[in-house]
């Protein structure tokens, strides 16, 4: 090894190399590489967990040598040794293992990540302006309680909920990914509660490379293709350096669901037989099942008059044909089981992923001004938009009256003699599906400096920043309908000259009311549909404001080593503001946007220090003072050790106390509304809401005690092999949440009257009930499970003479043992292995690469073990305990897991004097295995652990000019 390449390995640890777990290491890096194929000894010295590098990219000759600084620990010292543990992502794996053109879509599949925002999730985020966000969620605590950071700092956020879109970060610049996994406030601040995932830039790149790709599913859907340049140089003698990046990356939108996992049919349904004391269940799984109370062309669903009912089941077809619905074998007041149960959307047009566009520009300036300073500015741009199929019109409780011209027409005056007014259900299959168009540009603007010094005659380390980020937010749904407007167009009559007209316009010849023919498909008219419908926006502008410093040192020593300490503080202001036109705010069925506007500020400080105690065994503590303008002071602290009672194993162990304090969403959200569908606890059918959402300004921060105990083995006996176990707790008290419209009728259904008071019917009559809800310290989360990590790298030639390469094995896994999310008002469940609500049990990742200098090839199986439905459901066949409203029974409650295998093959090409380049192929989802199903109405399967577009194709080119 060359003297600069041991020099540089003590500035970075190693990390097992395939999507990995950092583990300790040695500090001259176990550095085998494909390019070399030479085995080193391990003196496995173990060191701090953070990301390797066997040899940099390139190198900048500089004076100040880079401040480096552990992922977890603010203090720069690459041997310090923090007892947090650390997963990370480097290079070789996003080249080889990254699925998608995005970069959160590989983060993602560690195991730590449960539960995370993305655009395929997303889809129905119709009102929350957060749709196409890729969010990382650590732990399924949500999104909000995990800290993105870039290199080391905060970075500029995509929404008002302080979400960081990792699209919006220069990925072809990332050299590694560190994810901390446990609480990490005290070192970075608030929302650090389940961690902190940071991306690390390759700041001193030279060279230039070009990224060119292109997908497709075996289907012949979801076609993307994506380009990047990045280059980087140095002048001024290498005391300056310059970096460029730039991306634009675009995915076509897959607007209806032709997949044969779709027509699963399942449906969950109230048992028909059920009977207090019968021993039988109170719901049944059954299928192949549909909606029965809003088709295509319209469904009478009831009727009033002499005789009650007389119209129920008569449905319209194409041109306004008349038939009469087979409710089949099995039925509720909303799902048919067999009969015509096929004649419902079922789902098929609901939308299955997101068109989008997405532009990255990156800029980075930095220069040695001293031989202790290093000067930098850098600027960033991001522009994306986000297409979305949200689905069909949906109404169930369209009101005709007996003379409505059209129901006349279609039934003849006959056989409305005795009929004063009928109720039907649509899709208005005639109608455009409504289309949310998300548009946000992100910029943001960064300088500062950083430099190393001697101080009390050791190293210290300094940097400072400043950072003005600016979000703006267009959120915009399409073919809306206007509840008074349906509601005018709706009652249509004849006019005296025999014309069909609104009975409105009868009084009012002047309104532009144009009737519409609910009955029916290819009836409708376009007057019709441009008159009911339109498209309401909301415009938000959030600006953040950060600035820091921090200083590590090394101030004195005792019988034990170092005593590295370091300090720091921290400024952050927020603001948000929005626009809507005064039409907007309300009267529509979906996107009753109101703008939200407030602010706040936070002025943060703290110190953290590491403490030899003996041979192999060190202290590490840390603690931050907090003040926020909105709700007061809060310290945070964490205290931890390591202990290495022979080289082969480190012992580690973390106590902490975290906080998160409500975000500008949360305290001042202007309200937003959207309709679901709910099960009504009183008669076991389903209704519809229209469910609106408020801030609280009077939240306080939640507050978080986070525990975790573990060990790393990396045996001299077997070089390149780590294993590492870890188990963490994770108490969450004061947790902002809210009951939504489900929880809230089931409060009501029990009889406490403030959930009741929340409820009240529908004014619009377009759905059957009206929910306000806002958010409240009320709850308490707690969480606990395993990380199993374990991993080896073994050139071929130790066990095959005569065989070059090197394989790589890398295997993880996340055992969820308990998520419990207690609001003190009902029963706390333990949601670990519920599909629809918690964390699977099993979150696991098996890779393994072969690398030769020319070529590699990467397999990769991934999954979720099975589940429940829901954990609240008991599930029995006879026998069954008597109802209870937070375990209800249920014959049938598992759901499969799914298991994934991914194969990504490179060919790498050099050109003498020139560059390099690879030829990639990515194969996701090589079996065509189906997405995990649940029985629901719409689509029918989990969108945030399954793929949902079956096996895909990326192939591409990269190359390299340095």
């Amino acid at each position: 090894m060359t003297a600069y390449a041991r020099k540089r390995s003590f500035l970075f640890f190693f990390v097992a190399l395939s999507s990995g777990t950092v583990v300790p290491f040695t500090d001259t890096a176990y550095a085998e590489s494909a390019a070399d194929l030479q085995a080193t000894k391990s003196k496995n010295k173990h060191a701090s967990h953070v990301a390797a590098k066997t040899k940099p990219s390139s190198a900048k000759k500089s004076t100040n040598d880079e401040v480096l600084t552990v992922t977890g620990s603010r203090i720069a010292n690459p041997h310090a040794k923090s007892p947090t543990p650390v997963s990370t992502l480097t290079q070789s794996d996003i080249a080889n293992q990254s699925p998608t053109n995005n970069l959160a879509d590989l983060v993602n599949q560690l195991p730590q990540f449960a539960g995370s925002q993305t655009p395929q999730n997303s889809r129905l985020a119709l009102s929350g302006g957060t749709a196409g966000i890729n969010a990382l969620n650590l732990r399924n605590l949500g999104a909000v309680r995990s800290l993105v950071l870039l290199d080391g700092r905060r970075t500029a956020p995509s929404t008002i909920t302080g979400l960081v879109d990792i699209n919006t970060l220069p990925q072809q610049l990332v050299k590694r990914v560190d994810v901390v996994t446990g609480g990490a406030s005290a070192q970075y601040g608030s929302d650090a509660v389940a961690g902190v995932t940071n991306f690390v830039l390759d700041k001193t790149y030279t060279g230039l490379k070009i990224n060119a790709d292109s997908g497709i599913s075996t289907y012949g859907d979801g076609v993307n293709y994506s380009t990047s340049i990045a280059g980087g140089f140095g002048f001024a003698h290498d005391k300056g350096h310059v970096l460029l990046s730039g991306d634009y990356a675009h995915e076509d939108g897959i607007y209806s669901v032709t997949r044969k996992w779709n027509e699963n049919g399942n449906r969950i349904l109230r048992n028909p037989d059920y009977a207090a004391g019968n021993g039988q269940p109170y719901y049944m799984v059954r299928g192949p099942g549909g909606t029965n109370n809003a088709l295509p062309g319209g469904i009478i669903n009831s009727s009033t008059g002499a005789v009650a009912n007389s119209l129920k089941g008569i449905y319209f077809g194409q041109g306004g044909s008349v038939n009469h619905y087979n409710y089949g074998s099995l039925s509720t007041s909303t799902t048919s089981i067999g009969g015509d149960y096929a004649l419902a959307d079922n789902g098929r047009n609901i939308g299955l992923q997101p068109g989008s566009d997405r532009k990255n520009l990156f800029g980075r300036l930095s220069y040695d001004v001293a031989p202790w300073m290093t000067l930098y500015a850098e600027g960033a741009y991001n522009e994306s938009e986000y297409i979305y199929n949200a689905g069909p019109q949906y109404m169930t409780s369209v009101n005709l009256t007996g003379d409505n011209a059209y129901l006349v027409d279609a039934l003849g005056a006959d056989a409305l003699k005795n009929v004063s007014s009928a109720t039907l259900g649509t899709t208005a299959h005639d109608m455009p599906y409504r289309k949310t168009d998300n548009r946000r540009n992100v910029q943001r603007y960064t300088f500062g400096g950083e430099g190393n010094f001697e101080m009390f005659g050791k190293r210290a380390s300094w940097s400072a920043y400043a950072q003005y980020s600016a979000t703006r937010t267009h959120e915009q749904i399409y073919n809306v309908m206007n509840n008074a407007k349906i509601k005018k167009a709706t009652d249509a009559v004849r006019s005296p000259s025999g014309n069909v007209v609104c009975r409105s316009t009868l009084t009012d010849p002047g309104n532009g009311c144009s009737p519409i023919d609910w009955l029916g498909t290819g009836v409708i008219s376009s007057d019709a549909i441009d008159y009911a419908l339109g498209d309401p926006y909301r415009d938000e502008k959030f600006r953040e404001i950060v600035s820091g410093v921090n200083l590590s040192m090394t101030p004195f020593a005792t019988w034990a080593g170092d005593v590295n300490v370091a300090v720091g503080g921290e400024y952050r202001d927020e603001r948000a503001s929005g626009y809507v036109p005064s039409e907007y705010r309300s009267g529509w069925s979906v996107g009753n946007f109101l703008p939200t506007n407030g602010g706040y500020n936070v002025k943060e400080a703290y110190l953290e220090t590491e403490v030899p105690l003996a041979k192999g065994l060190a202290f590490n503590g840390a603690v931050r003072g907090t003040d926020y303008s909105t709700s007061g002071y809060v310290t945070t602290w964490k205290i931890g050790g390591t202990w290495q009672p022979v080289q082969d194993v480190l012992f580690r162990a973390t106590q902490s106390r975290d906080v998160r304090a409500p975000n500008i969403n949360e305290l001042y959200q202007g309200g937003t509304s959207r309709t679901t569908s709910v099960l009504d606890p009183w008669t076991g059918g389903t209704d519809t809401v229209l469910e609106m959402t408020t801030g609280n300004s009077k939240l306080k921060p939640e507050k978080a005690n986070s525990t975790v105990v573990g060990s790393v083995i990396t045996p001299r006996f077997a070089p390149g092999l780590s294993i590492s176990v870890d188990w963490f707790h994770i108490k969450l008290k004061d947790a902002i949440q809210q009951f939504y419209s489900q929880d809230i009728l089931d409060q009501c259904y029990q009889g406490d009257q403030s959930f009741c008071s929340a409820v009240s019917p529908d004014s619009s009559g377009n759905r059957d009930l009206y929910v306000q809800a806002s958010p409240f310290n009320f709850s308490k989360i707690t969480t606990s499970g395993i990380d199993i990590d374990a991993s080896y790298r073994l050139p071929v030639r130790r066990i095959f003479a005569k065989v070059p390469g090197v394989l790589t094995v890398h295997g993880q896994a996340s055992n969820y043992l308990k998520y419990v999310a207690d609001s003190g008002l009902s029963p706390a469940i333990n949601t670990a292995g519920d599909i629809t609500s918690g964390p699977p049990k099993w979150i696991y990742r098996f890779s393994a690469t072969y690398s030769l200098p020319s070529f590699s090839v990467t397999a990769i199986a991934r999954g979720i073990s099975a589940g429940n439905y829901s954990n609240s459901y008991v599930q029995c066949a006879t026998g069954c305990p008597a109802y209870n409203a937070y375990f209800p029974t249920i014959d049938r409650n598992s759901v499969k897991g799914t298991f994934y295998f991914d194969m990504n093959f490179t060919y790498k090409l050099k050109y003498q004097n020139f560059g390099n380049m690879q030829v990639f192929l990515n194969v996701t989802n090589l079996a065509n295995s189906k997405p995990v199903l649940v029985p629901e109405s719409g689509l029918a399967a989990d969108s945030t652990y399954s793929s949902l577009l079956g096996r895909t194709f990326r192939g591409g080119i990269r190359f390299e000019l340095q």
